[in-house]
C-alpha cells in the first residue's frame, strides 16, 4: 500500500505518514491503532509503539505484551490489587495518580499506562477466555477511598456475569495454605503452550521454560480449587461492595 493509499484509508495525510516512516516524526497512539487495522498487522504496530514507549512501562513487560496479544487463553491471580485487565477507569486512574504523587512517574507516563491498559481491555471484551482469581485483600484495599471501590467492585459483579470470564476469590481463610504467594499470569498460546510471568518491584519477567510453567500450572489448579466458587465469591463481592457503599 502507497503512502498516499493508506492515507486515504486512515484520514492521515501522505506527508505526516512520510514523516513517520522517515523518523522525522513521532506517530500518535491514534495513528498507531488506525494503521495497524488498515495493514492487518494483527497488534504488531502498536507493540513496537508501545515498546519503542517502554519508558512507561516495567522492563520486560513489552515483552508480556507481545504473547498477551497472541494468547487464546489468560489465567490471572493477583493479590493486594485488582488485575489490570479487571480495573475499572476511576480505580486505574486512582492508582497511577498516587505514582504520580510519590515521584515514581510522570503524568505522561501515567496517561499512557492508563491508554495501553484501556488496550488491553478490549481483547477481554472481543470474547478471550479469562479466569481469575483475586485474593480477598484485592476486594478491601480502598484504593481511590469507598465511592472509587464501590464502582470497582460493581465492575467485578459485572464482568462475574460475562460468559468468558470466570472470577473467583481466595478467601483470608486460606492463610498460609494459598498455594500462590506472588502475583502470576499464565497465558495460553494458539498452539496450545504455556507460558507464565510474574513481577518483581524492578522488572517483568515471561516464563517459557516448560517444566517451571508446569509447576506454576499446578498451584493455580490448586488455587482454583481451594478458591470460593464463582457464586461465593460474586456473594462476597457484594457484601465488601455494600460495606463500602456505607463509607462512601
Amino acid at each position: 500500500m502507497t503512502q498516499v493509499a493508506l492515507g486515504r484509508e486512515i484520514s492521515y495525510s501522505n506527508v505526516y505518514i512520510s514523516n513517520v516512516e522517515g523518523a522525522k516524526q513521532a506517530p500518535s497512539l491514534k495513528f498507531v491503532e488506525l494503521a495497524d487495522s488498515a495493514l492487518q498487522a494483527n497488534g504488531t504496530l502498536l507493540l513496537l509503539y508501545w515498546s519503542w514507549r517502554t519508558g512507561s512501562l516495567l522492563p520486560g513487560f513489552p515483552e508480556y505484551l507481545r504473547r498477551e496479544r497472541e494468547a487464546i487463553g489468560v489465567r490471572i491471580f493477583d493479590i493486594d490489587l485488582v488485575s489490570g485487565m479487571l480495573q475499572e477507569p476511576s480505580y486505574s486512574a486512582a492508582y497511577e495518580s498516587a505514582a504520580v504523587r510519590r515521584g515514581d512517574s510522570t503524568q505522561e507516563q501515567a496517561d499512557e499506562r492508563l491508554a495501553l491498559l484501556a488496550q488491553r481491555q478490549l481483547k477481554m471484551s472481543n470474547g478471550a477466555p479469562v479466569h481469575a482469581v483475586l485474593d480477598e485483600a484485592a476486594l478491601r484495599r480502598p484504593i481511590g477511598g469507598p465511592l472509587v471501590m464501590v464502582r470497582q467492585l460493581r465492575h467485578l459483579e459485572a464482568l462475574s456475569e460475562m460468559p468468558n470470564v470466570v472470577l473467583q476469590i481466595s478467601p483470608y481463610g486460606l492463610a498460609e495454605d494459598r498455594p500462590l504467594s506472588h502475583p502470576v499470569t499464565i497465558l495460553t498460546l494458539p498452539n496450545r503452550a504455556l507460558v507464565g510471568y510474574t513481577e518483581t518491584l524492578q522488572r517483568g519477567y515471561l516464563e517459557q521454560d516448560a517444566d517451571t510453567v508446569s509447576k506454576w500450572v499446578g498451584r493455580y489448579d490448586r488455587l482454583q480449587v481451594d478458591a470460593l466458587g464463582q457464586r461465593a465469591s460474586l456473594t462476597l463481592i457484594c457484601a465488601v461492595r455494600k460495606e463500602m457503599e456505607r463509607h462512601a
